[in-house]
């Protein structure tokens, strides 16, 4: 299938408030959609939408308006449910079950055989982490990090065609990430689709080919992640790295160049413009001043600013008349 995951116009409205009511829009009108086999990054701030979007993917809120579908299957199907996995931002589970235990109980629902439910808990509790000395201990001993690694392994033991995640290194320490980031990774290489929610950045980088960031409910961004960052309204254009002239020179001899900025960099003197348009004349600066080019490229953002540039304001309440 072309798409894994459509949303085609969601809306939610809570109501909120006792003696007067009134109606605030948490998602509105996102459209949406995922291509299979790839990690995508679903970001915006607090209050953006993004959990609300996750849950209503998952049947546990129910849409004001507009339609979804996973796996070519309206959301509505739960039929659909045995093919994907779900691990949510705060995994709460029956804590009188041991990890063991909580895995047999899923592998279960899913009509697991008993062999198989045995082969695939030992095998993701090992690989998301867990010490076989833990598998027997009850989850309310668990910390915060130990629970986010068992409900990773849950919503896997049905091999499923994607998975949802909703912040899934929550409560990780940085090994503990890097191994998470390192099994999400595995996922896609074997062909598992997964949705992400994170607003751990870097790892965003470091996994996703493409992503969305929602802005008050709305899609404010979406696409590869690579052309995001250089098309960003915040990004220089280009930057030429010059050689053999001192930066002060370059700089005297580019104050013409509008919005121009020269600075030194370890590899030689940098020259920022705005536009490909002033490409030429950068370069004839840095020649007719005696100094030779050593690279041209263009100059993308970080994440940080292109996140922070597209979801300012998440967090503001949306009234609906």
């Amino acid at each position: 299938m072309d798409h894994i995951v459509e949303i085609d116009h969601l809306s939610k409205n809570y109501e909120t408030g006792f003696w007067t009511k009134k109606h605030v829009r948490a998602l509105d009108d996102l459209s949406l959609s995922i291509a299979p086999g790839q990690i995508f990054g679903f970001l915006g701030g607090n209050g953006a939408g993004k959990t609300t979007t996750i849950k209503i993917l998952m049947g546990l809120l129910f849409p004001t308006s507009g339609t979804a579908r996973i796996l070519g299957r309206d959301i509505s199907d739960t039929a659909m449910h045995s093919h994907i996995g779900y691990c949510p931002e705060n995994p709460y589970f029956y804590d009188y079950l041991t990890a063991y235990e909580l895995m047999d109980y899923f592998g279960r629902l899913l009509g697991l055989a008993p062999a198989a439910r045995k082969q695939k808990t030992e095998e993701l509790l090992t690989k998301v982490g867990v010490e076989e000395r833990s598998w027997n201990k009850q989850l309310r001993k668990f910390s915060k990090g130990m629970l986010q690694r068992v409900g990773l392994a849950q919503s896997l033991i049905n091999e499923p065609e994607i998975v949802f995640m909703d912040e899934p290194m929550s409560g990780l320490d940085p090994v503990g990430r890097r191994e998470i980031r390192e099994l999400i990774a595995g996922l896609r290489d074997h062909g598992t689709t997964v949705f992400m929610s994170t607003h751990i950045l870097s790892d965003v980088e470091a996994l996703c080919s493409e992503v969305a960031i929602l802005r008050n409910g709305r899609l404010a961004a979406t696409g590869r992640l690579s052309d995001l960052m250089l098309e960003s309204e915040g990004a220089r254009a280009f930057e030429i790295i010059a050689g053999g002239i001192a930066t002060d020179v370059i700089a005297g001899a580019a104050a013409g160049l509008p919005g121009s900025r020269v600075f030194s960099k370890p590899n030689g003197t940098c020259i920022e413009i705005l536009g490909e348009d002033q490409i030429g004349a950068a370069i004839d600066v840095v020649r007719n001043a005696g100094g030779r080019i050593i690279s041209v490229n263009p100059v993308k953002q970080s994440l940080e600013e292109l996140f922070v540039e597209k979801s300012s304001n998440a967090s503001e309440d949306r009234p609906v008349s």
